[in-house]
């Protein structure tokens, strides 16, 4: 059935209350997931160089927020507004860091991206919804795609966990960002169930799962590296141990290889 849903979505009103408390939740923790990657971006500011680190995930979750603004418009649902204007202009400025510091190769990559995505990719969903649909189908259809592309921002950390495996290194997934992207999904997930738009409710089930993921693979390798260091050091004091007795000679280990495992 086509029926516009311009009304029934404009949330600032004492009829929604828990709608409303859900959605101020779910502003103030996505705006939390948004800032979680500013200690990344002081790192490659400091270190003047991007590292190991990729655009892709900022650049998918800034057509996302853009989405949500121009679903937001045509629904009235100044919530999601107020979050996702907030959200372009930080993933904005996080890509223009990212486009300063990064390699040669990295930044055309990124270029290239955001001009066929970030530009290209949504003036042409405006334009063809604007120009072919009408009423509660426009309406539909841009809240399936923001869906859609909510499901991409939630996939895209994925090649961060497989990093993460391959390195046994926690470096690059920073929990506190796994961390309030699940809370935010369990928000935004009440949100739409409050207000029977499925549009925002199906896509954060996702990404709660996806945060929870996140989260475990954090604990399971967080101490992988401490680990894997002292190991290390416990066979090359065995093997300068093992030396010494065979040489029948007095050696002085290295300070760093005789240090008690415990100190490490």
């Amino acid at each position: 059935m086509e029926q516009e849903k311009g009304p029934k979505m404009l949330v600032i009103t004492i009829e929604n209350p828990l709608a409303t408390a859900a959605g101020l939740v779910g502003n103030i923790l996505s705006f939390l997931v948004v800032l979680a990657p500013m200690p990344t971006f002081y790192k490659i500011y400091k270190k003047k160089s991007t590292e190991e680190f990729g655009s892709v995930p900022y650049m998918v979750a800034l057509f996302s927020a853009m989405m949500w603004i121009y679903y937001g418009a045509l629904t009235m649902d100044y919530l999601l507004l107020t979050i996702n204007v907030g959200a372009s202009l930080i993933e904005t400025a996080y890509l223009v860091l990212f486009l300063i510091y990064a390699p040669a190769k990295p930044r055309a990559f990124t270029l290239k991206l955001v001009s066929l995505l970030n530009v290209g990719g949504y003036g042409s969903v405006v334009l063809f919804t604007m120009l072919f649909l009408r009423g509660g189908r426009r309406t539909n259809i841009a809240g399936w795609i923001c869906a859609s592309f909510a499901f991409s921002c939630f996939v895209a950390p994925l090649s961060i966990i497989k990093q993460v495996i391959r390195t046994k290194s926690v470096e690059y997934m920073p929990i506190s960002l796994s961390f309030f992207l699940t809370v935010s999904a369990i928000a935004w997930l009440g949100y739409g169930l409050l207000l029977g738009d499925m549009h925002v409710a199906v896509p954060n089930v996702v990404g709660f799962l996806f945060g929870i993921a996140q989260i475990i693979i954090y604990l399971i390798y967080k101490n992988a590296k401490k680990d894997e260091t002292k190991t290390k050091l416990g066979n090359q004091d065995a093997e300068a141990m093992a030396a010494a007795v065979t040489s029948g000679s007095d050696i002085e280990l290295p300070e760093k290889l005789s240090t008690p495992l415990a100190e490490v």
